[in-house]
């Protein structure tokens, strides 16, 4: 190697130009692979040092091609690929450099790193190794202490966590483990006086604040940790993290002011991605002012991020929703498999993630493997729940009646509310009584006030954890408990766990399994119940026909659905959809391209709000195109909430699978558009196949994607019976079980009364 070269890039290097110090080495380096191992031990840690992960994984790659022996070389790769988070290339250099030398320290202590990151209880082993010979280590003392938490054993990772920070006040690390620990184990109650500590011995760490708000937040008080954050920005009104924390706290109840928040946390510290991470996930769900160009540009920040961000759960949650609405379906394959995506979120207690992954099914296994993954989620939530149970009360005094709770944050102006209003309504008040618990954190509207008045006790309460709300529906004392909301934004799924009443049962919110043991049923109808064993873990407790009624607020007359189908007034089929985009892929949209290319003239309509964002709009059109289908004959109305009337510029609906429409079939066929289907094995696959069932609309069921395709085009060809359906399909949903909601709400409590005697 050149001394002058090498010279200069060191010179490059001490004078703060990293990026062309590096580059004189590599050039060097490529020019004469045949540099001493020294040359390349200085160079890769100092990839390493400067993060520089993709370059140090490819010059260690090459180096111990050359020096296999070097133990420092392997022991450099095995760091810079955990940092790719590529944990399996690493542990297997690592294990080559253990190879070497099995008593070395930095090796031991990254392969226990690597294990850490894996969840894998072997860390705890190679943590005891190190912390035998060095008992005196903080460091090592808080990465048993993960070790342990990871396995579950959280009494000894609790102990690690003490004598780390006895051994070194000042590490914080292991201070926000042991608040972690704690509030996990015990209470975020009996975590705050080890908070108080930590801060008295770091009082100028803003890591320790932010756990204080964070620690508020989750007792469920978020208006007291938005004053608290307010209090602390007024001392550092240039704190990013404070601004962060002040974003994450009010994004439920005040996304405008959480954008703004995210904002100013970028625009006091640029680097940190979390903060960029947060401004795309809060974007993307912001439906105030232009909802497309929020998601446009929520959707181009991920862009130029997603390579730098680490793929937690959380983060991968977030790059998947927003790739998905903007149907970058190829992308989102990349994240991972289905079983990798999965198995990540229910890991880390990420329900809601799974509701966006129930349409990515595609065989048996898939479907089963989903359920597995709601069942990891559910052991974690039973694991708290043992460490914390409620308490029971005795036997309430008899009354002769029936107590059945209903909890939903939605019971309100939302769709969930439309269909549930039926059982509020008529239910018989001599032989029932009627509980709802909602932790709702808007304000109330006109249906919830309706539902307030028609039951016997409304419980709403906005600042409550998962525990408390528990103990709360207890003590009510219910025969029943019927959740309505999944884990969708503001509900409480892991309520449930806790089984604050002696039956259970989940309905109408979320169209598969919990993963909860303790729930004892899952409401269905006998369209809905899967012909398959082993795709449920509840038991299915059936209505006699369908799964609800279409409420009067549901499906009001206005607006009038026009009797004249628009291929009577423009001489070409109308394709379309309102689903949202979460329901389909790249093999759905390319089945309806091939029906609008089989049917002459056709276009195809997708109405929904991120019908406004350029990048949606593109990646279906190239789909549609790769069939044939010219641009023009792909149109996007930019709607949300008013969406009705656009069903008059559609003849047909075709539906999304595996997983169906719900709400969007019913307004489908209440505006007089026909509704093509395809019914597949689990309860997600047969919501539609229910709805068309009911209606007398099964010969639009199809069990293939090529039979689906085949009905959509002979319908599309029959524009007698389009124009018939039209005319006739408001009055066939009202004369069809659907709409009797007297009989719907009788058959409803005539089921729970059926379970409760059966017990």
């Amino acid at each position: 190697m050149s001394i002058d070269r090498f010279a200069a890039a060191e010179a490059a290097l001490k004078a703060g130009d990293t990026d062309a110090g590096i580059r004189l080495i590599e050039g060097e380096l490529n020019s004469d692979p045949a540099a001493p191992v020294g040359i390349y031990r200085n160079f890769t840690t100092l990839l390493v040092r400067r993060q520089r992960y993709d370059q140090a994984a490819d010059w260690t790659g090459k180096a111990v091609e050359r020096f296999p022996k070097d133990i420092d070389l392997w022991n450099l790769r095995g760091v810079a690929l955990r940092r790719l988070r590529r944990l399996g290339e690493s542990l297997d250099a690592l294990n080559k450099a253990g190879k070497l030398d099995p008593k070395n320290r930095s090796v031991l202590n990254n392969k226990g790193n690597v294990y850490n990151d894996m969840r894998n209880p072997a860390a705890v082993d190679v943590f005891t190794k190190l912390v035998r010979v060095t008992p005196n280590d903080a460091e090592v003392q808080r990465s048993l202490g993960r070790a342990y938490w990871f396995a579950g054993e959280l009494d000894k990772a609790e102990m690690r966590f003490n004598l780390a920070v006895k051994l070194k006040p000042t590490l914080v690390d292991a201070w926000l483990d042991l608040i972690g620990v704690i509030s996990e184990a015990k209470s975020q109650e009996e975590a705050q006086p080890v908070l108080e500590r930590a801060v008295a011995a770091n009082p100028a760490d803003m890591r320790l604040v932010e756990a204080r708000a964070v620690g508020i937040r989750r007792t469920g008080a978020t208006r007291d940790a938005e004053q608290f954050l307010l209090d602390q920005l007024e001392k550092h009104p240039n704190e990013a993290s404070l601004h962060f924390q002040l974003g994450s706290n009010i994004t439920d109840y005040d996304r405008a002011r959480a954008n703004a928040a995210f904002e100013r946390a970028i625009e006091l510290d640029p680097k940190d991605i979390r903060y960029q991470v947060s401004l795309a996930e809060s974007l993307g769900r912001s439906r105030h002012g232009d909802e497309a160009a929020n998601l446009e540009r929520a959707y181009q920040i991920l862009v130029g991020i997603v390579d730098q961000m680490p793929m937690t759960a959380p983060n991968l949650k977030i790059a998947y929703e927003l790739m998905v609405r903007v149907a970058a379906f190829d992308d989102m394959e990349k994240l991972g498999s289905f079983s990798e995506v999965g198995r990540t979120w229910a890991e880390a207690g990420r329900h809601t993630a799974l509701f966006a992954h129930l349409a990515r099914v595609k065989t048996l296994e898939d479907r089963r493997e989903l359920i597995e993954q709601h069942l990891i989620w559910g052991r974690k939530v039973e694991a708290a729940v043992k460490r914390r149970p409620i308490e029971h009360r005795g036997p309430r005094t008899p009354n002769g009646k029936i107590r059945v709770g209903f909890m939903s944050s939605d019971l309100r102006t939302h769709p969930v509310a439309y269909f549930a209003l039926p059982l509020f309504q008529h239910y018989d008040r001599s032989r029932f009584e009627i509980y709802c618990y909602s932790y709702y954190q808007g304000e109330e509207d006109a249906t919830q006030k309706q539902i307030t008045q028609w039951v016997d006790g409304f419980r709403w309460v906005k600042d409550i954890d998962d525990r408390g709300a528990a103990q709360m529906i207890a003590d009510d004392q219910l025969d029943m408990l019927i959740e309505l909301g999944g884990s969708t934004h503001m509900n409480k799924l892991a309520v449930m766990g806790f089984k604050p009443a002696p039956l259970s049962a989940s309905w109408v919110g979320y169209p598969h399994s919990a993963g909860l043991k303790e729930i004892d049923y899952l409401v269905l109808d006998p369209y809905m119940t899967p012909e398959k064993p082993g795709l449920l873990i509840e038991k299915p407790l059936e209505l006699p026909k369908g799964w609800y009624a279409l409420g009067e607020r549901a499906f009001r007359e206005e607006p009038q659905a026009d009797p004249v189908a628009p291929v009577t007034r423009n001489g070409y089929v109308t394709f379309g959809t309102a689903n949202n985009p979460y329901k389909y892929g790249k093999e759905v949209v390319g089945a309806w391209a091939k029906i609008v290319a089989g049917t002459p003239g056709s276009k195809f309509l997708f109405v929904r709000p991120e019908g406004g964002t350029p990048t949606f709009c593109a990646n279906i059109r190239k789909i549609f195109a790769a069939e044939g289908v010219a641009a023009e004959r792909v149109v996007f109305e930019n709607v949300r909430g008013r969406h009705l009337p656009f069903y008059n510029q559609m003849d047909i609906s075709l539906d999304t699978f595996p997983q169906t429409g719900g709400t969007t079939t019913c307004e489908s066929l209440w505006m007089g558009v026909p509704v093509v289907a395809q019914v597949g094995d689990a309860v997600f696959e047969r919501l539609s196949y229910s709805v068309l069932m009911n209606v007398g609309l099964g010969d639009l069921v199809a069990r293939s994607t090529d039979e689906y395709v085949e009905i959509a085009l002979k319908l599309g060809a029959d524009h007698a019976r389009i124009a018939e359906l039209r005319r006739g399909m408001r009055a066939r949903l009202k004369a069809s079980p659907l709409a009797d909601t007297k009989q719907f709400a009788a058959d409803y409590f005539a089921m729970i009364e059926k379970a409760v005697k059966a017990g």
